[in-house]
């Protein structure tokens, strides 16, 4: 019944509160034992704080774990909170992952514009300028692309498949295992890929936060191969997270389309 009253009252959320936030997976644990249970929680939020997500039928594309032996689904109920679980048992490097079909969302221009600037579109700022429509509220159509990385079996335990490309619509591909990572005094590079549809995007604002210290976030534009390298200073668990907007297509009946991506682990311990 709690899990009812929950997700009926998630639903009912204004549009706004729901869409103008960063959306990234937390399991239970990042370093599961072989045949531990994960529990494995979805969330909205902003500065890496952020409310649980019931698991929604209707969204759901795509709620797997993708390890060496193939990908399954994550298991679930719906309407409960967490999404989904999984158990564990090769050690190694596994990959959860989620894909959302599109939601909708009408906005303000003075909303609109603030979430431009804080997600880097510069671009569609200048031509929303360009055609006189920076006063104009927006109607927009968005969808969510998360990663999360787990080493089974620990520090140590990762390995192959860290660069795996899942084929998600905005992707964002490591070139490190970032479990791997031990961030000392000097801190640890993490590059990344940023693909749009397999291809490389170029231009993008790309942030790495800590969760332990979320203002201390950490940015870099991607550049022509759709690279950017990001200096993670402190161990602990990081949201890694871009977004990408273009024109929306005639059939989505919306101003602009948006497509977030993100990727969430822990590193090793110095």
């Amino acid at each position: 019944m709690r899990r009812a009253v929950f997700f009926a009252l998630f639903t009912l959320m204004p549009a706004p509160a729901a869409r103008a936030h960063d959306f990234w997976i937390d399991p239970s644990t990042f370093r599961p034992a072989p045949g531990q249970r994960v529990l494995v929680r979805l969330r909205v939020g902003q500065r890496f704080r952020g409310d649980p997500v019931p698991r929604d039928p209707s969204l759901l594309q795509r709620f797997s774990v993708v390890a060496k032996g193939g990908e399954t689904p994550v298991p679930g109920v719906a309407g409960a909170e967490p999404a989904g679980f999984a158990t564990l048992t090769s050690p190694g490097l596994s990959l959860i992952t989620y894909a959302s079909g599109r939601s909708a969302v009408e906005l303000d221009a003075a909303k609109f514009e603030t979430y431009l600037t804080d997600e880097g579109l510069e671009a569609v700022h200048a031509e929303r300028a360009r055609k006189g429509q920076t006063a104009a509220p927006v109607k927009e159509v968005f969808s969510r692309c998360a990663k999360a990385f787990l080493a089974v079996g620990g520090d140590g335990a990762g390995g192959a498949g860290f660069d795996r490309v899942l084929g998600l619509t905005l992707e964002l591909v490591p070139e490190k295992d970032p479990t791997a990572l031990r961030p000392a005094a000097g801190g640890a590079d993490l590059p990344v890929r940023l693909l749009y549809r397999g291809k490389p995007l170029a231009g993008a604002l790309v942030a790495a936060l800590p969760r332990d210290r979320p203002d201390a976030k950490v940015t870099a534009r991607t550049d022509a191969a759709g690279r950017a390298r990001l200096r993670l200073d402190r161990p602990g668990v990081w949201l890694v997270k871009a977004v990408h907007m273009i024109p929306a297509p005639a059939a989505a009946g919306a101003d602009w389309e948006s497509f977030w991506a993100s990727l969430t682990f822990e590193t090793a311990q110095p």
